[in-house]
């Protein structure tokens, strides 16, 4: 877009829906992955276009393996009184694609299955992706092999429309010249998108668009239509975009003549790598767009907001059945403890002999190692653990605010049913304050009497909450930690007065919280934010926030936003 130039208007998704359910349906072996996220009528509409276009199959929601690799038909077993043999859905469908409706409860283990047979390039997957929040994605394992992504959620005018079958093959169409190539890969470093997947499946989209269209070489516009398809959903920052002017042009009015002028020496002057990067700016998803404009990166499938996925014989998502005893709560899975047995039953007959192994009509004969049982997955409890700088410089300036945040985020709590703990650090030491609760009233009190004054031990604040968080793990739940401070630390962690060995003490206690993986924001309570409190939060291998001269609310507010799995407390 050149300067002075109005912005174009935003693509419809449904339009980059479509355009990416005909660039599958040349090669759907090769694309491997069409993911359709948000129900919506256009999307019953890709979905009716593309079973029309190719052989297609639908995943049962609850598929086991006897089911996807082939197995044992009990029903026709039982009757025949011998193994009867079935195909499974991969055979079925292979060479076309498996519609794999509610993709993001899909369990771990058929995904896996499922990522084998695309890496073979036996069957391609449309998954339907009806999660609500952004943590909700189908397995990281079929994500990471997805070409496109395309979210329907907010269409709600669609047109019908038909995909004819392929009648272009891919193998004919001319490689990308390596200045195609080179801008593909500067664009995905612009965008943060690290996978080298995702840069192949930009490479093959653009020559499929260009033979979509007829042309025996990809120009700029395939290029644009894969960045946009391709690169731009998977985006994790925003591209540095440098100014085509100074910052004082727009506020005085151009003169009509020089809008032109300009903008024909601009043309000659962008390279084609700026060209896919605006695009692909201009392509990035509006939720997608919102969370980078705040510094968030999407989360990675499987982090959830609401605490780590965890195995569990009672109670949540249902999984596939294992072997085992139906003892200490666990359930009995009857069907799949037939599927085992069945098999074995000419063999087991023949062990009898006599009149029960030539009996048709002989109950099944069943052993210890045919029992299985069911497994659920649920989420575990998340605690948040708040880590208050009270020290001199601190309290002087945002201990009060910060106090009520913590009311706050517990309050918050208490809705979710999830849990807040609570320590301080000032002078020489670090103490705890509040262990996981929701108590509304312990909170207050322990806020309430909580001090203000001292130095600032950093690194004894760091290494209490990073203990806080390993108890917390080591009960099942999932901790997340939040530092209140302005990260200028001069309390080292034997106690000793001096800012450059408490600056090496913190700077190690972040490194070893980094370490152990757990989800960290750093707020700077300061009233002049300065260098120490990014540098912790890079230490830490976790977020920064920054909120000078903000209340309570605000400061609850921000929290809250910045990361979702923190907001859930």
């Amino acid at each position: 877009m050149n300067a002075g130039d109005a912005p174009d208007p935003p693509i419809d998704p449904a339009h980059d829906a479509a355009l990416a359910a005909r660039l599958f349906a040349l090669a759907p072996l090769t694309f491997g992955v069409l993911v359709l996220r948000g129900s919506s009528p256009a999307r019953d509409a890709v979905v009716q276009a593309l079973a029309l276009a190719m052989p297609t199959r639908r995943l049962p929601g609850h598929v086991d393996d006897d089911r996807l690799l082939g197995g044992i038909d009990i029903a026709a077993s039982l009757a025949a009184g011998k193994p009867i043999a079935t195909r499974g859905l991969l055979a079925e469908a292979a060479g076309g694609a498996l519609i794999v409706p509610m993709a993001e409860r899909l369990d771990e283990g058929i995904a896996g299955r499922l990522a084998q047979a695309l890496d073979e390039r036996r069957v391609a997957l449309i998954l339907l992706d009806d999660g609500i929040e952004a943590e909700d994605t189908p397995p990281p394992a079929l994500m990471e092999r997805a070409s496109f992504i395309c979210d329907l959620a907010a269409s709600r005018e669609w047109q019908d429309f038909s995909l004819e079958p392929a009648s272009t093959d891919l193998r004919d169409a001319a490689p990308l010249s390596g200045d195609a190539l080179q801008a593909l890969a500067v664009t995905a470093a612009a965008l943060g998108v690290s996978s080298m997947r995702a840069l192949l499946f930009a490479e093959v989209a653009a020559r499929a668009h260009a033979a979509l269209y007829g042309r025996a070489a990809a120009v700029q516009t395939d290029l644009e239509a894969a960045v946009r398809l391709v690169l731009a959903p998977r985006a994790t920052q925003l591209p540095q975009m440098e100014p085509d002017a100074p910052p004082e042009e727009p506020p005085p009015s151009p003169e009509p003549e020089d809008d032109p002028s300009d903008s024909d020496k601009q043309d000659p002057d962008q390279t084609l790598e700026d060209l896919l990067v605006e695009a692909a700016a201009a392509a990035i998803p509006a939720d997608l767009l919102a969370q980078l404009a705040k510094g968030q990166a999407p989360r990675r499938a499987g982090a959830s907001g609401s605490g780590q996925r965890r195995k569990s014989g009672l109670r949540g998502k249902p999984l596939g059945a294992r072997p085992g005893m139906p003892r200490g709560g666990a359930r009995l899975a009857l069907i799949d403890t037939l599927r085992a047995a069945v098999p074995w039953q000419g063999v087991r007959r023949r062990e009898l002999g006599g009149e029960a192994g030539a009996d048709p009509d002989a109950p099944i004969l069943m052993r210890k190692e045919d029992l299985r049982v069911r497994r659920f997955e649920e989420k575990s409890a998340r605690v948040t653990i708040f880590a208050v700088d009270a020290s001199g410089s601190a309290a002087a300036a945002r201990l009060a605010e910060a106090k009520g945040a913590v009311e706050l985020m517990l309050a918050q709590a208490y809705v979710t049913r999830s849990e807040v703990a609570l320590l301080a650090f000032r002078g020489d030491t670090a103490q705890h304050l509040l262990p996981p609760t929701r108590s509304l009233t312990r909170a207050r009190r322990a806020l309430a009497e909580l001090p203000g004054g001292g130095g600032t031990p950093l690194a004894m604040g760091l290494n209490a909450a990073r203990e806080a968080a390993e108890a917390v793990a080591a009960r099942g739940r999932t901790p997340s930690i939040v530092i209140l401070t302005d990260g200028r630390a001069n309390i080292a962690a034997d106690g000793a007065p001096g800012r450059k060995q408490a600056g090496e003490d913190a700077e190690c206690a972040a490194r070893a919280i980094a370490r152990m993986g757990f989800d960290t924001l750093v707020v700077d309570i300061s009233a002049r934010p300065g260098h120490e409190g990014p540098a912790l939060a890079a230490a830490l291998h976790g977020r920064y926030l920054a909120l000078p001269r903000a209340d309570a609310k605000a400061l609850h507010k921000a929290i809250s936003a910045s990361n979702p799995a923190l907001a859930a407390a």
